[in-house]
């Protein structure tokens, strides 16, 4: 006879949010529990289990091989588990407010334009939309789904990718005509070049000069909070600008701005993730909803 163990999802879902919060007492709050039964559950379920899954002789916490692979496959079991007990009490559409967090070039550019199809589309779905480019966090902002360019950190977020996106150098023909066109990034040294101020951005300019790698830090006399403030200067001739692709695509075509050093930046790109929590498994349909629209329309690359 198989058996009948009640307790095995329960647990599975602490372990879960444990990970999710990245610590017991951030768990503990979440389930109006104490630390230590919280603790003490995840022992249980390592002694069924015959593996430690948590490191605990850390400050931080840090998952076993055994742990990362219960994880993972508890947070597909548990999304099923989910996802069984919506169809149960399904009703005619997803509804509720899904706050969402978005870069400005891509709300501007891809996302904005688009919203009225999905509102058509879920009318008993609400947006709350706040546009920066600075990186925020998920659970502190209570942000259902983020659009983050870039690489991703090593976290408890789940991801879904919406491509990646060539980046060029730009600047207005007025400015070309009036500093010249640099055609080594050696010439840069004589430009303004139009920086961004959000840490993602700290980086600088990447470059494949005589096939080896190179990057140049933006020196200029602006620096912006967002990538569509820096293609607005770029416009009024302030400077050159390392914009998205999907940003400069109608200006290029209608010769507003211009590429420059493209053949040292040919392979300059970011891929574009929308980044969401998946606590305990769980995902409201509404942003499961919001997220397969992103991943059908607003495709970059």
């Amino acid at each position: 006879m198989a058996r009948l163990d009640i307790n095995r999802s329960g647990e599975m879902e602490v372990f879960v949010r444990v990970v999710d919060l990245g610590g017991f007492s951030a768990a503990a709050r979440d389930f109006a529990m104490t630390p230590s039964a919280v603790s003490k559950l995840v022992t249980r379920l390592e002694t069924r289990l015959n593996a430690r899954l948590v490191n605990r002789s850390t400050r931080k916490l840090q998952l076993t091989p055994e742990g990362c692979r219960y994880y993972e496959r508890g947070v597909q079991v548990l999304a099923n588990l989910d996802e069984a007990e919506q169809a149960a009490v399904a009703t005619d559409s997803p509804s509720g407010r899904v706050r969402v967090s978005t870069n400005v070039p891509f709300a501007r550019h891809l996302l904005l334009p688009v919203l009225p199809d999905f509102m058509a589309q879920f009318p008993d779905v609400s947006l709350d939309l706040s546009l920066t480019d600075h990186v925020v966090d998920l659970l502190d902002d209570r942000t259902d789904v983020a659009v983050r360019a870039g690489p991703l950190k090593s976290s408890a977020l789940m991801a879904r990718k919406l491509g990646a996106v060539k980046l060029h150098i730009a600047a207005a023909p007025d400015y070309l005509k009036r500093k010249g066109v640099p055609e080594h990034p050696d010439d840069l040294a004589g430009h303004n070049l139009l920086g961004a101020n959000y840490v993602r951005a700290s980086g600088g300019w990447p470059f494949r000069v005589d096939g080896m790698d190179r990057t140049i830090k933006p020196v200029g006399s602006i620096q912006a909070s967002d990538g569509e403030a820096l293609r607005q200067l770029a416009l009024a001739g302030a400077g050159l600008a390392r914009l998205a692709d999907f940003q400069v695509r109608s200006d290029f075509a209608l010769g507003r701005l211009v590429p420059v050093l493209e053949v040292f930046t040919a392979s300059d790109s970011e891929e574009v993730h929308a980044i969401f929590l998946r606590q305990g498994g769980h995902m409201p349909a509404r942003v499961r909803v919001f997220l397969d629209f992103l991943a059908e329309r607003c495709r970059v690359g």
